[in-house]
């Protein structure tokens, strides 16, 4: 049995479609690049696994619905952390609110990327902040973490280090979804790719399969296909 089925997947703002027709599937134990330029339709299809128009969705078995949400954690591209909280204070009430919730392992996330568990986020950088929403959700025991654009507002020097905590620090048997324009920094630890453009998936692929056939890495095959 997959992890989640999409099957023929709308997503409608008012009157404008900006996905089309969208299935595909996911297995477990994998980490799946969800790559397209800035503006494609990435966020939108993440949207739409959650919010759907029209379609089908299929996770773990069932229908997506509030309990099965409790097995999916979502980081958005965009931050929602209460400024005025320290990032202990957002850990006790992530430990409150998510049952999955390990605020050991988070703690000790913290400490490996240098951030100080007593501080308000509203005096950290937007780096810091990411960092922080990083280590909340990787920090939940989940069978499908969502990652919008985890790298998008981290220096190149920490990118390594990110891809790397995400790499070790989800459960077995779940998979991760990447969403991302910063492909070459990200392919490295990718099983799997799908290529997203104008709401309509273009290509999905295994990533070695894919290389092996192009002769070429996942960020030159997307630049030809796109002319980027």
């Amino acid at each position: 049995m997959e992890l989640l089925e999409i099957k023929n997947l709308y997503k409608n703002y008012g009157e404008k479609q900006v996905l089309n027709n969208i299935t595909l599937t996911v297995p477990r134990g994998k980490i799946i690049g969800l790559l397209g330029k800035n503006g494609t339709g990435k966020t939108t299809l993440i949207n739409g696994l959650l919010t759907p128009t029209e379609g089908e969705i299929i996770f773990e078995g069932e229908k997506i619905g509030q309990q099965s949400k409790l097995n999916i954690a979502y980081l958005p591209e965009r931050t929602y952390l209460d400024k005025n909280m320290t990032i202990n204070e957002t850990l006790k009430f992530f430990k409150e609110f998510y049952p999955n919730f390990d605020i050991d392992k988070a703690k000790d996330l913290l400490k490996k990327l240098d951030l100080d568990e007593n501080q308000k986020i509203i005096k950290m950088s937007k780096g810091m902040q990411e960092k922080v929403q990083l280590v909340l959700v990787m920090s939940r025991k989940a069978d499908l973490y969502i990652l919008d654009e985890p790298l998008g507002g981290v220096d190149p020097a920490t990118r390594d280090y990110i891809l790397d905590t995400i790499l070790t620090n989800f459960n077995e048997g779940a998979s991760i979804i990447i969403s991302t324009h910063l492909i070459s920094d990200i392919e490295r630890i990718l099983d799997e790719v799908i290529f997203i453009d104008k709401g309509e998936i273009k290509l999905i692929s295994d990533a070695d399969e894919l290389r092996n056939k192009e002769n070429a890495s996942i960020d030159e095959i997307f630049r030809r296909m796109f002319k980027c």
